[in-house]
Protein backbone atom coordinates (compact mmCIF):
# COMPACT_ATOMS: atom_id res chain seq x y z
CA UNK A 1 0.00 0.00 0.00
CA UNK A 2 1.46 3.40 -0.97
CA UNK A 3 1.40 5.95 1.83
CA UNK A 4 0.25 9.52 1.36
CA UNK A 5 3.02 11.94 0.46
CA UNK A 6 4.79 13.53 3.43
CA UNK A 7 5.97 16.99 2.36
CA UNK A 8 8.32 17.51 5.31
CA UNK A 9 9.78 14.38 6.85
CA UNK A 10 11.41 13.65 10.18
CA UNK A 11 14.19 11.17 9.45
CA UNK A 12 16.45 9.37 11.91
CA UNK A 13 19.72 8.30 10.30
CA UNK A 14 21.65 5.66 12.28
CA UNK A 15 25.32 5.43 11.30
CA UNK A 16 28.25 3.47 12.78
CA UNK A 17 31.43 5.47 13.37
CA UNK A 18 34.82 4.14 12.36
CA UNK A 19 37.03 5.93 14.86
CA UNK A 20 40.18 7.31 13.22
CA UNK A 21 39.43 5.53 9.94
CA UNK A 22 38.00 7.47 7.01
CA UNK A 23 34.75 5.73 6.05
CA UNK A 24 32.80 6.24 2.82
CA UNK A 25 29.53 5.30 4.51
CA UNK A 26 30.11 7.93 7.20
CA UNK A 27 30.86 10.59 4.56
CA UNK A 28 27.73 9.65 2.61
CA UNK A 29 25.39 9.65 5.62
CA UNK A 30 26.79 12.89 7.03
CA UNK A 31 26.37 14.68 3.69
CA UNK A 32 22.90 13.17 3.26
CA UNK A 33 21.69 14.47 6.63
CA UNK A 34 23.03 17.94 5.81
CA UNK A 35 21.24 17.86 2.43
CA UNK A 36 17.95 16.74 4.00
CA UNK A 37 18.15 19.63 6.43
CA UNK A 38 18.85 22.10 3.61
CA UNK A 39 15.73 20.79 1.86
CA UNK A 40 13.63 21.63 4.93
CA UNK A 41 13.35 18.14 6.46
CA UNK A 42 14.14 17.29 10.05
CA UNK A 43 17.05 14.87 10.15
CA UNK A 44 18.73 13.40 13.21
CA UNK A 45 22.05 11.60 12.80
CA UNK A 46 22.69 9.03 15.54
CA UNK A 47 26.27 7.70 15.80
CA UNK A 48 27.10 4.17 16.94
CA UNK A 49 30.25 2.45 18.26
CA UNK A 50 32.82 5.26 17.83
CA UNK A 51 32.89 8.95 16.86
CA UNK A 52 32.71 9.66 13.15
CA UNK A 53 35.87 10.89 11.43
CA UNK A 54 34.75 13.20 8.63
CA UNK A 55 36.09 15.73 6.14
CA UNK A 56 33.04 18.02 6.57
CA UNK A 57 31.15 19.38 9.63
CA UNK A 58 29.87 16.52 11.80
CA UNK A 59 26.05 16.40 11.74
CA UNK A 60 26.07 14.07 14.79
CA UNK A 61 28.35 16.20 16.97
CA UNK A 62 25.73 16.93 19.67
CA UNK A 63 24.20 13.44 19.79
CA UNK A 64 25.24 10.72 22.29
CA UNK A 65 27.10 7.73 20.89
CA UNK A 66 25.03 4.56 21.32
CA UNK A 67 26.31 0.99 21.25
CA UNK A 68 29.65 2.32 22.49
CA UNK A 69 32.41 0.21 20.99
CA UNK A 70 33.99 -0.72 24.33
CA UNK A 71 30.66 -1.77 25.84
CA UNK A 72 29.64 -3.77 22.77
CA UNK A 73 32.92 -5.70 22.78
CA UNK A 74 32.91 -6.39 26.54
CA UNK A 75 29.24 -7.41 26.50
CA UNK A 76 30.14 -10.03 23.93
CA UNK A 77 33.07 -11.36 25.94
CA UNK A 78 31.86 -11.23 29.55
CA UNK A 79 28.60 -12.26 31.24
CA UNK A 80 29.84 -10.42 34.35
CA UNK A 81 30.20 -7.19 32.41
CA UNK A 82 26.61 -7.46 31.20
CA UNK A 83 25.50 -7.27 34.86
CA UNK A 84 27.52 -4.16 35.77
CA UNK A 85 25.61 -0.97 36.70
CA UNK A 86 24.49 1.55 34.11
CA UNK A 87 26.79 4.33 35.38
CA UNK A 88 29.83 2.23 34.57
CA UNK A 89 28.62 1.58 31.03
CA UNK A 90 27.94 5.27 30.55
CA UNK A 91 31.50 6.06 31.60
CA UNK A 92 32.84 3.72 28.91
CA UNK A 93 30.53 5.34 26.33
CA UNK A 94 31.96 8.87 26.77
CA UNK A 95 32.98 10.59 23.53
CA UNK A 96 36.44 11.38 24.86
CA UNK A 97 37.19 7.78 25.78
CA UNK A 98 35.74 6.41 22.54
CA UNK A 99 37.72 8.94 20.52
CA UNK A 100 40.88 7.73 22.23
CA UNK A 101 39.91 4.09 21.62
CA UNK A 102 39.25 4.86 17.96
CA UNK A 103 42.84 5.97 17.44
CA UNK A 104 44.08 2.49 18.35
CA UNK A 105 44.13 -0.44 15.94
CA UNK A 106 40.75 -2.13 16.27
CA UNK A 107 39.64 -5.61 15.36
CA UNK A 108 37.29 -4.94 12.49
CA UNK A 109 38.30 -7.80 10.20
CA UNK A 110 35.53 -10.30 9.63
CA UNK A 111 37.59 -13.23 10.94
CA UNK A 112 38.14 -11.41 14.25
CA UNK A 113 34.55 -10.40 15.06
CA UNK A 114 32.40 -13.28 13.86
CA UNK A 115 30.59 -14.05 17.12
CA UNK A 116 30.02 -10.36 17.78
CA UNK A 117 28.57 -9.86 14.31
CA UNK A 118 26.13 -12.74 14.76
CA UNK A 119 25.07 -11.44 18.17
CA UNK A 120 24.38 -7.99 16.72
CA UNK A 121 22.23 -9.54 13.98
CA UNK A 122 20.12 -11.14 16.69
CA UNK A 123 19.17 -7.73 18.06
CA UNK A 124 16.98 -7.99 21.15
CA UNK A 125 18.03 -11.64 21.45
CA UNK A 126 21.75 -10.84 21.30
CA UNK A 127 24.24 -9.99 24.03
CA UNK A 128 23.99 -6.27 23.26
CA UNK A 129 20.22 -6.08 23.91
CA UNK A 130 20.68 -3.47 26.65
CA UNK A 131 22.25 -1.15 24.09
CA UNK A 132 19.14 -1.41 21.93
CA UNK A 133 16.98 -0.62 24.98
CA UNK A 134 18.98 2.54 25.64
CA UNK A 135 18.82 3.67 22.01
CA UNK A 136 15.04 3.23 21.85
CA UNK A 137 14.52 4.97 25.20
CA UNK A 138 16.48 8.00 23.96
CA UNK A 139 14.75 8.10 20.57
CA UNK A 140 11.40 8.19 22.37
CA UNK A 141 12.47 11.52 23.89
CA UNK A 142 12.87 12.96 20.38
CA UNK A 143 10.16 13.97 17.87
CA UNK A 144 8.44 10.92 16.39
CA UNK A 145 10.18 9.91 13.15
CA UNK A 146 8.52 9.36 9.79
CA UNK A 147 11.44 7.14 8.76
CA UNK A 148 14.33 5.32 10.40
CA UNK A 149 17.25 4.82 8.02
CA UNK A 150 19.99 2.27 8.80
CA UNK A 151 23.39 2.94 7.28
CA UNK A 152 23.97 -0.68 6.27
CA UNK A 153 22.58 -4.16 6.64
CA UNK A 154 24.98 -4.94 9.51
CA UNK A 155 22.58 -2.94 11.74
CA UNK A 156 19.52 -4.96 10.81
CA UNK A 157 19.20 -6.55 14.27
CA UNK A 158 17.81 -3.22 15.49
CA UNK A 159 15.04 -2.98 12.90
CA UNK A 160 12.39 -5.18 14.54
CA UNK A 161 12.18 -3.27 17.81
CA UNK A 162 12.81 0.16 16.28
CA UNK A 163 9.89 -0.36 13.92
CA UNK A 164 7.57 -1.68 16.64
CA UNK A 165 8.48 0.79 19.41
CA UNK A 166 8.67 3.96 17.31
CA UNK A 167 5.89 3.16 14.82
CA UNK A 168 7.93 4.21 11.80
CA UNK A 169 9.01 2.37 8.64
CA UNK A 170 12.64 1.27 8.43
CA UNK A 171 14.80 1.71 5.34
CA UNK A 172 18.26 0.20 4.98
CA UNK A 173 21.04 1.49 2.76
CA UNK A 174 23.23 -1.19 1.19
CA UNK A 175 26.82 -1.07 0.01
CA UNK A 176 29.41 -3.81 0.01
CA UNK A 177 28.37 -5.83 3.06
CA UNK A 178 28.64 -9.15 1.20
CA UNK A 179 32.44 -9.14 1.13
CA UNK A 180 32.60 -8.68 4.91
CA UNK A 181 30.03 -11.40 5.53
CA UNK A 182 31.76 -13.83 3.21
CA UNK A 183 34.97 -13.21 5.15
CA UNK A 184 33.47 -14.46 8.42
CA UNK A 185 34.82 -17.75 9.83
CA UNK A 186 33.12 -20.73 8.22
CA UNK A 187 31.54 -21.73 11.52
CA UNK A 188 29.76 -18.33 11.69
CA UNK A 189 29.24 -17.41 8.05
CA UNK A 190 26.23 -19.54 7.14
CA UNK A 191 24.45 -18.81 10.42
CA UNK A 192 25.01 -15.07 9.93
CA UNK A 193 23.56 -15.08 6.41
CA UNK A 194 20.59 -17.14 7.67
CA UNK A 195 19.82 -14.79 10.59
CA UNK A 196 20.32 -11.78 8.31
CA UNK A 197 17.92 -13.17 5.72
CA UNK A 198 15.29 -13.76 8.41
CA UNK A 199 15.75 -10.29 9.91
CA UNK A 200 15.33 -8.65 6.50
CA UNK A 201 11.60 -9.13 6.92
CA UNK A 202 11.74 -6.35 9.53
CA UNK A 203 12.85 -3.76 6.94
CA UNK A 204 10.37 -1.96 4.69
CA UNK A 205 12.74 -0.80 1.97
CA UNK A 206 16.30 -1.65 0.92
CA UNK A 207 18.27 1.01 -0.95
CA UNK A 208 21.31 -0.35 -2.84
CA UNK A 209 23.47 2.17 -4.74
CA UNK A 210 23.56 0.30 -8.07
CA UNK A 211 21.55 -2.18 -10.13
CA UNK A 212 24.50 -4.59 -9.86
CA UNK A 213 24.32 -4.64 -6.09
CA UNK A 214 20.53 -4.65 -6.05
CA UNK A 215 20.50 -7.89 -8.04
CA UNK A 216 23.27 -9.45 -5.94
CA UNK A 217 21.77 -8.73 -2.52
CA UNK A 218 18.20 -9.45 -3.65
CA UNK A 219 19.34 -12.95 -4.49
CA UNK A 220 21.44 -13.51 -1.40
CA UNK A 221 18.89 -12.10 1.04
CA UNK A 222 15.80 -13.37 -0.82
CA UNK A 223 14.33 -9.87 -1.15
CA UNK A 224 11.13 -9.22 -3.07
CA UNK A 225 11.47 -6.67 -5.91
CA UNK A 226 8.90 -4.35 -4.34
CA UNK A 227 11.15 -3.95 -1.29
CA UNK A 228 14.25 -2.89 -3.24
CA UNK A 229 14.91 0.43 -4.99
CA UNK A 230 18.20 1.70 -6.37
CA UNK A 231 19.37 4.93 -4.71
CA UNK A 232 22.61 6.17 -6.35
CA UNK A 233 25.06 7.74 -3.95
CA UNK A 234 25.56 11.49 -4.15
CA UNK A 235 28.41 13.74 -3.02
CA UNK A 236 28.65 17.29 -1.75
CA UNK A 237 29.63 19.22 -4.88
CA UNK A 238 30.77 22.34 -3.01
CA UNK A 239 34.32 23.13 -4.09
CA UNK A 240 34.25 21.01 -7.24
CA UNK A 241 34.44 22.87 -10.58
CA UNK A 242 30.99 23.91 -11.80
CA UNK A 243 32.24 24.33 -15.38
CA UNK A 244 34.77 22.66 -17.68
CA UNK A 245 38.36 23.25 -16.70
CA UNK A 246 39.84 26.13 -18.73
CA UNK A 247 43.23 26.06 -20.38
CA UNK A 248 44.82 27.72 -17.35
CA UNK A 249 43.55 24.93 -15.08
CA UNK A 250 44.91 22.07 -17.21
CA UNK A 251 48.43 20.67 -16.83
CA UNK A 252 50.87 22.15 -19.32
CA UNK A 253 51.79 19.84 -22.18
CA UNK A 254 55.40 19.68 -21.02
CA UNK A 255 54.59 18.72 -17.41
CA UNK A 256 54.62 15.15 -16.16
CA UNK A 257 51.14 13.55 -16.21
CA UNK A 258 49.83 12.39 -12.84
CA UNK A 259 48.03 9.10 -12.25
CA UNK A 260 45.93 9.09 -9.10
CA UNK A 261 44.38 6.69 -6.58
CA UNK A 262 42.01 7.79 -3.82
CA UNK A 263 40.37 5.30 -1.43
CA UNK A 264 41.37 3.34 1.62
CA UNK A 265 45.00 2.32 1.08
CA UNK A 266 44.49 -1.43 1.14
CA UNK A 267 44.67 -4.49 -1.06
CA UNK A 268 40.90 -4.78 -1.42
CA UNK A 269 40.80 -1.40 -3.16
CA UNK A 270 43.46 -2.58 -5.60
CA UNK A 271 46.31 -0.27 -4.58
CA UNK A 272 48.89 -2.98 -5.24
CA UNK A 273 47.39 -3.62 -8.70
CA UNK A 274 47.63 0.07 -9.55
CA UNK A 275 51.21 0.23 -8.31
CA UNK A 276 52.07 -2.78 -10.49
CA UNK A 277 50.43 -0.98 -13.43
CA UNK A 278 52.42 2.16 -12.64
CA UNK A 279 55.67 0.20 -12.70
CA UNK A 280 54.66 -1.20 -16.11
CA UNK A 281 53.82 2.32 -17.32
CA UNK A 282 57.24 3.62 -16.32
CA UNK A 283 58.78 1.11 -18.74
CA UNK A 284 56.86 2.58 -21.69
CA UNK A 285 59.31 5.04 -23.32
CA UNK A 286 56.61 7.60 -24.07
CA UNK A 287 55.35 7.62 -20.47
CA UNK A 288 58.50 7.31 -18.39
CA UNK A 289 57.80 10.73 -16.78
CA UNK A 290 54.38 9.81 -15.39
CA UNK A 291 53.97 10.30 -11.63
CA UNK A 292 51.67 8.55 -9.15
CA UNK A 293 49.74 10.25 -6.33
CA UNK A 294 48.15 7.95 -3.74
CA UNK A 295 45.53 9.48 -1.46
CA UNK A 296 42.83 8.26 0.93
CA UNK A 297 42.36 6.64 4.30
CA UNK A 298 45.33 4.98 5.98
CA UNK A 299 44.76 3.62 9.46
CA UNK A 300 47.07 1.61 11.72
CA UNK A 301 45.92 -1.64 10.13
CA UNK A 302 46.81 -0.39 6.65
CA UNK A 303 50.32 0.84 7.40
CA UNK A 304 52.12 -2.52 6.94
CA UNK A 305 50.53 -2.96 3.49
CA UNK A 306 51.48 0.58 2.47
CA UNK A 307 55.05 -0.01 3.68
CA UNK A 308 55.17 -3.15 1.53
CA UNK A 309 54.06 -1.13 -1.52
CA UNK A 310 56.75 1.46 -0.84
CA UNK A 311 59.38 -1.28 -0.80
CA UNK A 312 58.07 -2.59 -4.11
CA UNK A 313 58.29 0.87 -5.67
CA UNK A 314 61.78 1.36 -4.29
CA UNK A 315 62.94 -1.99 -5.67
CA UNK A 316 61.63 -0.93 -9.09
CA UNK A 317 63.53 2.35 -8.84
CA UNK A 318 60.41 4.55 -9.08
CA UNK A 319 59.62 5.50 -5.48
CA UNK A 320 60.84 9.03 -6.16
CA UNK A 321 57.99 9.50 -8.64
CA UNK A 322 55.30 8.59 -6.09
CA UNK A 323 53.72 10.75 -3.38
CA UNK A 324 51.34 9.61 -0.62
CA UNK A 325 48.55 11.82 0.79
CA UNK A 326 46.90 9.98 3.72
CA UNK A 327 43.76 11.11 5.56
CA UNK A 328 43.30 14.50 3.89
CA UNK A 329 40.35 16.81 4.58
CA UNK A 330 37.62 17.74 2.09
CA UNK A 331 39.36 20.78 0.62
CA UNK A 332 42.67 18.97 0.17
CA UNK A 333 40.89 15.99 -1.38
CA UNK A 334 39.41 18.21 -4.09
CA UNK A 335 42.80 19.87 -4.61
CA UNK A 336 44.38 16.41 -4.87
CA UNK A 337 41.85 15.25 -7.48
CA UNK A 338 42.13 18.40 -9.57
CA UNK A 339 45.87 17.83 -9.85
CA UNK A 340 45.40 14.47 -11.61
CA UNK A 341 45.50 13.60 -15.29
CA UNK A 342 43.94 10.12 -14.97
CA UNK A 343 42.35 8.32 -12.00
CA UNK A 344 42.05 4.64 -11.10
CA UNK A 345 41.07 2.72 -7.99
CA UNK A 346 40.93 -0.85 -9.36
CA UNK A 347 39.08 -2.54 -6.47
CA UNK A 348 39.34 -6.31 -6.57
CA UNK A 349 36.09 -7.22 -4.81
CA UNK A 350 32.51 -6.68 -5.97
CA UNK A 351 32.34 -2.93 -5.42
CA UNK A 352 28.73 -1.87 -4.92
CA UNK A 353 29.20 1.65 -6.27
CA UNK A 354 32.59 3.37 -5.94
CA UNK A 355 32.14 6.79 -4.34
CA UNK A 356 35.71 7.66 -5.32
CA UNK A 357 34.76 7.46 -9.02
CA UNK A 358 32.09 10.12 -8.59
CA UNK A 359 34.55 12.32 -6.69
CA UNK A 360 37.21 12.02 -9.41
CA UNK A 361 34.68 12.67 -12.18
CA UNK A 362 33.31 15.69 -10.31
CA UNK A 363 36.82 17.14 -10.58
CA UNK A 364 36.80 16.52 -14.36
CA UNK A 365 39.27 13.62 -14.24
CA UNK A 366 38.76 10.59 -16.54
CA UNK A 367 38.83 7.18 -14.84
CA UNK A 368 40.08 3.72 -15.80
CA UNK A 369 38.37 0.87 -13.95
CA UNK A 370 38.08 -2.96 -14.11
CA UNK A 371 35.23 -4.42 -16.12
CA UNK A 372 33.38 -5.96 -13.16
CA UNK A 373 31.00 -5.25 -10.27
CA UNK A 374 29.31 -1.81 -10.49
CA UNK A 375 32.08 -0.17 -12.54
CA UNK A 376 30.62 -0.82 -16.02
CA UNK A 377 27.28 0.56 -14.80
CA UNK A 378 28.95 3.71 -13.46
CA UNK A 379 30.97 4.27 -16.64
CA UNK A 380 27.83 3.83 -18.77
CA UNK A 381 25.82 6.23 -16.60
CA UNK A 382 28.45 8.97 -16.78
CA UNK A 383 30.60 8.43 -19.85
CA UNK A 384 33.46 9.49 -17.62
CA UNK A 385 35.93 6.67 -18.15
CA UNK A 386 37.05 3.47 -19.83
CA UNK A 387 37.26 -0.16 -18.72
CA UNK A 388 40.08 -2.70 -18.51
CA UNK A 389 40.41 -6.37 -17.56
CA UNK A 390 39.93 -7.07 -13.82
CA UNK A 391 43.02 -7.87 -11.75
CA UNK A 392 45.34 -7.40 -14.72
CA UNK A 393 48.03 -4.77 -14.14
CA UNK A 394 49.16 -4.82 -17.78
CA UNK A 395 45.62 -4.26 -19.09
CA UNK A 396 45.21 -1.44 -16.57
CA UNK A 397 48.51 0.13 -17.68
CA UNK A 398 47.47 -0.05 -21.34
CA UNK A 399 44.13 1.60 -20.56
CA UNK A 400 45.82 4.41 -18.64
CA UNK A 401 48.40 4.86 -21.39
CA UNK A 402 45.65 5.19 -24.01
CA UNK A 403 44.35 8.28 -22.21
CA UNK A 404 47.79 9.72 -21.55
CA UNK A 405 48.64 9.41 -25.26
CA UNK A 406 45.50 11.31 -26.28
CA UNK A 407 45.04 14.11 -23.76
CA UNK A 408 42.36 15.78 -25.88
CA UNK A 409 40.23 12.62 -25.66
CA UNK A 410 41.02 12.28 -21.96
CA UNK A 411 39.79 15.82 -21.31
CA UNK A 412 36.59 15.20 -23.27
CA UNK A 413 35.90 12.04 -21.24
CA UNK A 414 36.67 13.91 -18.02
CA UNK A 415 34.27 16.70 -18.97
CA UNK A 416 31.48 14.20 -19.78
CA UNK A 417 31.94 12.67 -16.35
CA UNK A 418 31.95 16.07 -14.64
CA UNK A 419 28.67 17.09 -16.28
CA UNK A 420 27.02 13.76 -15.46
CA UNK A 421 27.98 13.94 -11.79
CA UNK A 422 26.60 17.48 -11.45
CA UNK A 423 23.38 16.41 -13.15
CA UNK A 424 22.82 13.02 -11.45
CA UNK A 425 25.07 12.42 -8.46
CA UNK A 426 24.94 15.46 -6.20
CA UNK A 427 24.00 14.84 -2.57
CA UNK A 428 20.91 17.07 -2.97
CA UNK A 429 19.70 14.78 -5.77
CA UNK A 430 20.26 11.78 -3.50
CA UNK A 431 18.31 13.38 -0.65
CA UNK A 432 15.40 14.22 -2.94
CA UNK A 433 15.34 10.72 -4.39
CA UNK A 434 15.39 9.16 -0.92
CA UNK A 435 12.32 11.14 0.11
CA UNK A 436 10.57 10.32 -3.16
CA UNK A 437 11.23 6.57 -2.86
CA UNK A 438 10.13 6.44 0.77
CA UNK A 439 6.88 8.24 -0.02
CA UNK A 440 6.30 5.92 -2.97
CA UNK A 441 7.22 2.59 -1.36
CA UNK A 442 6.67 2.86 2.42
Amino acid sequence: MVASVVLVMNIVQITPGAGSMLCGGCFRDNALVAALRRAGHQALMVPLYLPLTLDEPDQSADIPIFYGGLNVYLEQKSALFRRLPRWFRQMLASRRLLKWAGTRAAKTRAEDVGELTLSMFRGEEGRQAVELDQLIAWLKTQPKPDLICLSNVMLIGMARRLRAELGAPVACLLGGEDSFLDGLPESIRDASWAVLTDRCRDVDLFLPPSHYFAALMSQRLQLRPDRVAVLPVGINLDGYPAAARGASQLPASDTAPVLGFFARMCQQKGLDTLIDAFIVLKKFPAKSKVRLHVGGGCGPGDEPFVAEQRRKLEAAGVLGDVAFFPNVDHARKIEFLQGLTVFSTPALYGEAFGLYLIEAMAAGVPVVQPRHAAFPEMIEATGGGILCEPGNATSLAVGIESLLLDLKCAREIGERGRRAVHEKFGIDQMAGELVRLVNQRC
